[in-house]
């Protein structure tokens, strides 16, 4: 239960991983920007699990009172996912902007 949220959120972040991989078409493709888009989608990924551990640990369940748990229990689930995708956006949002300055055309 712990990487729920981010299982859900894995499809849609495979499709931002498709478009950062490859667009933009007008940047040279080397061998070298490969070796750098999947180092840093790699890093991306690395960094989602990891924002959506301390997303899932950060989460404060609401008491057992006598009727059980009471509703917001949901965001031990929904916290890890904004957490992990947020995260994601960040490093690739970062990448594509070191990507544009080292191989932009002159």
């Amino acid at each position: 239960m712990r990487y729920l949220g981010i299982l859900l959120l894995a499809p849609w972040l495979l499709i931002l991983c498709w478009a950062y991989w490859a667009y933009p078409k007008s940047l040279p493709r080397t061998s070298t920007r490969r070796v750098f888009d999947a180092v840093i989608l790699l890093l991306a990924a690395i960094v989602t699990v990891c924002a959506a551990a301390i997303g899932f640990d950060r989460v404060h369940l609401p008491t057992v009172d006598g009727f059980g748990r009471a509703s917001g229990a949901i965001w031990q689930q929904v916290s890890p996912a904004l957490y992990g995708y947020g995260a994601f956006a960040a490093v690739l949002v970062l990448a594509m902007l070191l990507r544009h300055l080292i191989w932009r055309r002159r």
